[in-house]
C-alpha cells in the first residue's frame, strides 16, 4: 500500500514523497488510517519499523484539516520520549514531515539551558517532543501550558516504564484536557503496559504489527562463543577481516565501553563513545560524527539503544549480551529497519550462555554459532558434560573402593567365623 493512496494533503503528500516515502510499512498500514480517524491507540511493533510517521503524519493530516493559530506557550500536541537522543531524531523526522506547511516543531530536553526552549516556546510551537523531566520543569517555571493539547502521543511507554517516568507522565497528562487522542507506541508489550494503557487510553484500538518482541525479519542473528579477556582482540580480529564500513557496539557498562574505546584508540581505528558519563555535548558530536561516516565504531551503553537512527546501518555489535531479553531487541533494532538487511552479532562468554537461551526463546529464532579455532574456548555445557563426566567416574571409583572394602571386611570375617566353628565344645 503507498502512501499516495491515503489522500493526504498535498503539502503533506509532498514532504513524504521529498522524504523519499513509497510504500508504507506494516505499523504505518494499519496506524494511519485509525489514528487519521481520531481513535485512542495502543501499538506495538519493534524498533526501525516506521513508528514516527505511523503517528506523526495522522496528527500532521488532523491539525491541517483543522488549522488554527499557533499560541504562545500552548501546543496542539506533546510526544513525550525516555532521552535525548530519541527527542532529537523524532523532532528532526517530524520537521521533515512538516516542511511544507506552516506547523512548527521543536524538542525540549535536560543537558543543555532553558532559555533557548523557553524561548521557542514564547515564540509559539505547534508540536512539542520533550523527555518527561524537562517538560515539568517547563511546566514548573510557566514557560509552557498544557491545557489546550489536542494530541498525546507516548513513544517507548515500555522504556519509559522501566526509567520510572511514568508518574511524571500521569501528572503531566492530568493537566491536559479530557478530550484529547492519546497514542501509545512500544517496542514491547508487557502487563504493565497494558495496564498503562487501559488507564490512559480510551475506547482504544490495539495494533501489532508483528509477533510481540520479536526482531526484524530482516536480521541475521550470529554469536561467538568467547572468553571475557579475548573480546577486545576478537572485536579488532572481526573489524579487519570482514572489512565493516560502520559498525555500532553495544557494552553492558561504562567501564568495558572505555576499555574498548582505549584499546581501538590504540590501534589507530576511528572510534567514539556515548554512555551517560559524557557530556551531552559529548555524545552528540559521536552520534552526528558516526552518523557523517567520521568515525568506523560507535560503542554505546544502553542509553543510545533507541536514540540512533542511521540509514544503512549493516552491523550492531553485543560486545555484551543486555540483562533483560527484551533490550536485545532494542539493539539490534539499529539495523535491518525499513526493511533492508542487517547484521545482530553476539560475543558470548560463558557467563552469558543462558541470556542467549531467553533471548532465543523470546525472538523465537535458533541464534547461528561461530567457533573460531584461534578463540579456543570451552563453552558452560561442554564444562558441565566434563563436571559431570568426573563426578560419574568419581562415583563409579567410591562404590568400586567400597566394594573393595566390604570384599576385604568379608575375607576377614570367613576365618573368625569358621575358628568359631572349631572351638569345642565346653560341655563336653
Amino acid at each position: 500500500m503507498n502512501f499516495s493512496s491515503l489522500d493526504l494533503a498535498p503539502a503533506l503528500q509532498q514532504a513524504i514523497d521529498a522524504c523519499g516515502y513509497k510504500k508504507m510499512t506494516p505499523i504505518q498500514q494499519k496506524a494511519i488510517v485509525i489514528a487519521r480517524r481520531g481513535r485512542d491507540v495502543l501499538a506495538s511493533a519493534q524498533t526501525g519499523t516506521g513508528k514516527t510517521a505511523a503517528f506523526a503524519i495522522p496528527i500532521l493530516q488532523q491539525m491541517l484539516d483543522k488549522p488554527k493559530d499557533t499560541v504562545s506557550g500552548t501546543p496542539r500536541a506533546i510526544i513525550l520520549t525516555p532521552t535525548r537522543e530519541l527527542a532529537e531524531q523524532l523532532a528532526s523526522n517530524i520537521a521533515n514531515y512538516a516542511q511544507f506547511t506552516d506547523i512548527s516543531v521543536t524538542a525540549l530536553y535536560g543537558g543543555v539551558k532553558l532559555g533557548g526552549q523557553a524561548s521557542k516556546l514564547k515564540a509559539g510551537v505547534d508540536i512539542v517532543i520533550s523527555t518527561p523531566g524537562r517538560l515539568l520543569e517547563h511546566m514548573t517555571l510557566k514557560n509552557i501550558e498544557l491545557a489546550n493539547v489536542e494530541f498525546v502521543v507516548l513513544d517507548e511507554a515500555d522504556r519509559m516504564l522501566d526509567m520510572g517516568f511514568i508518574s511524571d507522565v500521569r501528572q503531566m497528562l492530568a493537566q491536559i484536557r479530557a478530550v484529547r487522542q492519546t497514542l501509545l507506541f512500544s517496542a514491547t508489550i508487557s502487563p504493565t503496559v497494558n495496564e498503562l494503557a487501559h488507564k490512559l487510553l480510551k475506547n482504544h484500538e490495539e495494533i501489532r504489527a508483528t509477533q510481540l518482541n520479536s526482531a526484524a525479519d530482516t536480521v541475521q542473528h550470529v554469536m561467538y562463543p568467547v572468553s571475557e579477556e579475548d573480546k577486545i582482540r576478537l572485536f579488532k580480529t572481526l573489524l579487519a577481516e570482514q572489512n565493516w564500513y560502520q559498525v555500532l557496539v553495544f557494552t553492558s557498562t561504562k567501564e568495558q565501553a572505555d576499555k574498548l574505546m582505549a584499546a581501538l584508540k590504540n590501534s589507530k581505528i576511528n572510534a567514539g563513545v556515548c554512555h551517560a558519563d559524557k557530556s551531552q555535548g559529548a555524545r552528540r558530536r559521536a552520534i552526528a560524527d558516526f552518523k557523517s561516516a567520521k568515525l568506523q565504531v560507535l560503542i554505546a551503553t544502553e542509553v543510545a539503544a533507541r536514540g540512533i537512527d542511521i540509514q544503512g546501518l549493516d552491523h550492531v555489535v553485543n560486545y555484551n549480551l543486555p540483562y533483560l531479553p527484551e533490550d536485545y531487541v532494542h539493539r539490534i533494532g539499529r539495523t535491518g529497519r525499513a526493511g533492508q538487511q542487517g547484521n545482530a552479532i553476539s560475543f558470548v562468554s560463558r557467563e552469558e550462555e543462558r541470556t542467549v537461551e531467553r533471548i532465543e526463546r523470546l525472538i523465537n529464532c535458533k541464534i547461528k554459532r561461530i567457533s573460531r579455532p584461534d578463540f579456543a574456548f570451552s563453552s558452560r555445557e561442554s564444562l558441565l558434560k566434563t563436571v559431570r563426566k568426573h563426578s560419574k567416574s568419581s562415583r563409579t571409583n567410591k562404590a568400586t573402593q567400597t566394594v573393595i572394602r566390604m570384599d576385604k571386611t568379608s575375607a576377614k570375617a570367613k576365618p573368625k567365623t569358621k575358628a568359631k566353628a572349631k572351638r569345642p565344645n565346653k560341655k563336653s
